[in-house]
């Protein structure tokens, strides 16, 4: 005896769903933006590096997979963050250094923090 079993999407749901992953997302990705800031990481003089230079890009959206970043666009930062022999001063910023990125990286002592972050805002949202 063969059964039929007919499935039905809910484009509507699927689409709300899809939304609120990106919100989550971008939320996700500001907060481990915050994390970093707040771990005094960064290489800090004047600040601008840091607290101009350095913002979390648009979550862009190709097929199941959302991408977020975290960018800084300050012309110093490639040497900075590729060179850890530097004298880098830590008056402003206690813990800077080299790969300041890194402990949120795969691997990294905090690497879960994006994942948390995001599961938490997609639980709200989806709760909305």
């Amino acid at each position: 005896m063969k059964m039929r079993t007919d499935v039905q999407i809910n484009d509507g749901a699927v689409r709300a769903i899809e939304q609120a992953m990106m919100r989550a997302a971008e939320k996700a990705i500001d907060a481990t933006l915050t994390d970093v800031t707040a771990a005094q990481v960064m290489p800090f003089d004047t600040g601008d590096m840091q607290n101009n230079s350095t913002y979390t890009a648009f979550v862009e959206k190709k097929r199941s997979e959302i991408t977020t970043r975290v960018i800084t666009d300050a012309p110093q930062a490639r040497r900075l963050y590729y060179h850890p022999e530097y004298n880098f001063q830590t008056v402003n910023n206690p813990n800077a250094g080299a790969e300041w990125f890194e402990p949120w990286g795969d691997g990294g002592e905090r690497s879960d923090f994006f994942a948390n972050a995001f599961r938490k805002f997609l639980n709200e949202e989806l709760k909305k």
